[in-house]
């Protein structure tokens, strides 16, 4: 496990090889130029920012992918924000978390275990972290996604488990893949940064017969993160897909995807209490670099292989009815050792840190399948955009984890010392020695837990359009959601030792309706109703969502959706503007027994209420424009203690705005910038953990070599800022990336 024998030669050789790529990219901008020329004939015209093979369509998106939405964007009762490949590419996003950065309304939390911090998007101040699709198919899987066979990301908004099923209370996450269409395009790009940065991409479609395609994506991503001392990242992955059919009647896509990522984690900086407050805060104490890491190189690490395979197959039994079905298997794999910087053992105040160890190593395995009916037909005067169908799933988790003694074969104990810092178990506050020579011992963990889900839901969609005004969207789901978790526990955090199997059965019904009015062709005024279930485990064993002995007998969690809101295309429907009042309610959470905490009961309260304004789109033919704002008072109705009662739930801050804008200075020079600012949020119910406000300043410049190949740099985090995008309800706070320059070499014939 160890990976920092090796660090000086691999820091060589990723400055000789970001070194080479860039001559390589520059001297072969003339000879890709010529040979886009000498390819003019059959080869696409592509504007300077495509990199997919298909016209730039900038920043306004009129229609969802998912056919669950049966009207277009501006008249879909809902808010849904769509991240459009123009936008990643332009603020050099590389992954998930980066890509919805750019939208209000979402943070990220914090976990010791299951999911990835990276991958826990918190949507309107609800977790949404088993609530992610990928082409409307759900993926739970815990990982951290990568960005480069995305086309869009589609962030649903509010409760909408008629759409989704289990889950989604504050939304959902769709992410579109990049698919193999008609016409041939040749993409691929370099980036070479500061932190030594280097980046690899190719995307190649090529048409094979008039009706079929395939296409071609691979990455190679190294890095270290900007103003972490001793994190790095590497991953790579390819994604090939295949089309037989295009513009006939019957159509088929078969899609690979392929992630390896080999990571060292980082649980940033140690909670503190600051003295003369009764609140947990992140403090600097004098002295403490921020860019201190507490792990052990030799020790921790995080290891992740995602595989999917997807087939589609769509056929059109007339030009108003057609039946597709879609069955996707996956595998994936996460295991990581990470070291939870003192994890509240009062070793701080001393000057000391503890290395506590959190440890996983799971693989998820299952199938996703669709069948659904797309039909458009009309019953007397009101026409009808119908969408219905069935989806059975089945998901298997098995997660053990390790047993990560001392060099005695004891575990870390609350104090440190002399001993403990001798042997790595514990480091300096002021001086963390991350290289130390740990000498204890990893083994498998006796403890295990499997865990099956297996799903079987029907669904229908319509869209009633009386007249050009007026029209009422409709929607019905109900799932018959089962998981077993079964195992062998230790008897820690009070649980029994021993085998277990625990078993939750639910039956879910959940709808939406909302009311649209046009008073103008470019613009809609709507009202909307939706709901939402959370059943006990429904993160498959995947986070912190498990099946556990407190809330096996438990019925689902209730959460509804009120919400108004308006939306409206201007200059020639080039620029989109929404708004919208929303109030989430969770109405029977899930909070410990007041009068016996061994189990849980469905006796809390939870409400956001809420503004949500977005713009996206072009203002003139030059000048382009992305984001938003959010405002959410949240507030624990209900809770377990009756102090907690008032308080503002975890990770929701009330302020969030997001800015992104790119002009065309000359037909070849484009320049943008951003700036991001999110409020100070609580992590936990007790509000007795609190991390700052923050804004985040970001910059780009592009510049047209030749029509074929572009030259991109890009600046994120501007100013250096120093700010905590992750907070954990006790422990630690995960710190953003610092500085990072990124400069680009692409090419596009």
């Amino acid at each position: 496990m160890s990976r920092q024998s090796q660090s000086t030669s691999v820091s060589s050789q990723r400055s000789i090889a970001g070194a080479v790529g860039v001559a390589i990219a520059a001297m072969s901008a003339a000879h890709m130029a010529q040979a886009a020329e000498a390819t003019q004939d059959k080869a696409l015209n592509l504007g300077a920012t495509t990199i997919d093979g298909e016209q730039d369509t900038g920043y306004k998106t009129e229609e969802s992918a998912s056919k669950k939405y049966t009207a277009p964007l501006r008249e879909t009762p809902k808010s849904v924000t769509v991240i459009p490949q123009q936008v990643i590419r332009d603020t050099a996003a590389t992954s998930l978390a980066d890509a919805l950065r750019t939208t209000p309304g979402i943070t990220f939390g914090a976990g010791e275990g299951g999911n990835p911090n990276a991958d826990r998007p918190i949507i309107r101040g609800f977790n949404a972290e088993s609530d992610v699709f990928i082409d409307g198919m759900r993926d739970v899987a815990a990982q951290s996604r990568e960005i480069f066979n995305v086309e869009s990301v589609e962030v649903s908004k509010g409760p909408g488990s008629a759409f989704t099923g289990a889950g989604s209370t504050g939304g959902s996450l769709n992410l579109v893949t990049k698919g193999a269409h008609l016409g041939d395009a040749y993409n691929g790009g370099y980036t070479f940064g500061s932190d030594q940065t280097q980046r690899y991409t190719l995307d190649v479609n090529q048409q094979m017969t008039d009706t079929s395609a395939v296409r071609l994506n691979l990455m190679k991503h190294d890095a270290n993160v900007a103003g972490r001392n001793d994190v790095d990242v590497s991953r790579w992955g390819f994604a090939p897909s295949f089309a037989f059919g295009l513009g006939t009647d019957t159509r088929v896509k078969v899609d690979y995807y392929h992630l390896t990522t080999d990571d060292m984690p980082d649980y940033s900086i140690p909670l503190t209490n600051t003295t003369g407050r009764s609140k947990y805060v992140v403090d600097k104490p004098a002295h403490v670099n921020e860019n201190n890491f507490y792990g052990l190189t030799d020790r921790d690490y995080r290891k992740s292989v995602n595989d999917s395979g997807t087939f589609r197959i769509e056929h059109d039994l007339n030009d108003s009815l057609t039946l597709s079905n879609s069955f996707r298997m996956s595998r994936s794999t996460l295991d990581y050792i990470v070291t939870n910087p003192d994890d509240s053992r009062g070793n701080v105040a001393n000057g000391l840190v503890s290395r506590s160890a959190k440890s996983r190593n799971s693989t998820s395995s299952g199938f996703v399948n669709q069948t659904d009916l797309q039909a458009k037909f009309n019953t007397g005067f009101v026409e009808h955009s119908l969408v219905t169908g069935f989806e059975f799933s089945y998901q298997d988790t098995h997660n053990r984890g390790y047993n990560v003694l001392t060099a005695t074969g004891g575990t870390i104990g609350s104090t440190c010392n002399a001993a403990l810092l001798r042997s790595g178990d514990c480091t300096s506050l002021y001086d963390p020695t991350p290289k130390d020579a740990w000498n204890g011992t990893i083994t498998d963990s006796l403890a295990y837990t499997d865990t099956d889900t297996k799903t079987s839901a029907a669904y229908v969609f319509d869209t009633l359009k009386f007249n050009d005004q007026w029209s009422l969207n409709l929607g019905l789901r109900y799932d018959d959601y089962d998981v077993t978790s079964s195992g062998y526990s230790t008897g820690g955090r009070g649980s029994v030792a021993g085998t277990f199997r625990r078993e939750n059965t639910s039956q879910l019904w959940n709808y939406q309706v909302g009311l649209t009015y046009k008073p103008l062709p470019n613009g809609s005024i709507y009202a909307a109703w939706s709901t939402s279930s959370n059943p006990s485990g429904e993160t498959s064993g995947n986070g912190g969502l498990e099946l556990a002995a407190n809330n096996t007998d438990l019925d689902p969690e209730k959460n509804r959706n009120y919400e108004i809101g308006t939306k409206w295309d201007f200059f020639d429907d080039n620029l989109s503007l929404t708004a919208a009042l929303f109030r989430t309610e969770k109405t029977n959470a899930r909070i410990t027994d007041p009068d016996n905490a061994t189990f849980q009961v469905l006796d809390g309260e939870q409400r956001v209420d809420g503004l949500e304004l977005t713009y996206s789109g072009n203002i003139t033919s030059k000048w382009k424009v992305y984001g938003g704002y959010t405002y959410m008072e949240s507030e624990i109705v209900k809770a377990s203690s009756a102090a907690d009662e008032g308080n503002h739930m975890p990770s929701t801050p009330r302020n969030n705005f997001n800015f992104w804008s790119t002009y065309e200075l000359t037909p070849k020079l484009t320049v943008g910038g951003g700036a991001t600012f999110v409020d100070s949020r609580f992590g936990n119910e007790a509000n007795s953990v609190e991390v700052p406000s923050y804004w985040r300043y970001d910059a780009m410049a592009t510049y047209a070599l030749t029509k074929n190949v572009d030259l991109q740099l890009n600046v994120q985090n501007l100013t250096d800022k120093r700010y905590y995008d992750q907070v954990f309800t006790t422990h630690y706070a995960h710190m953003a990336a610092g500085r990072t320059a990124l400069m680009s070499a692409s090419f596009h014939f």
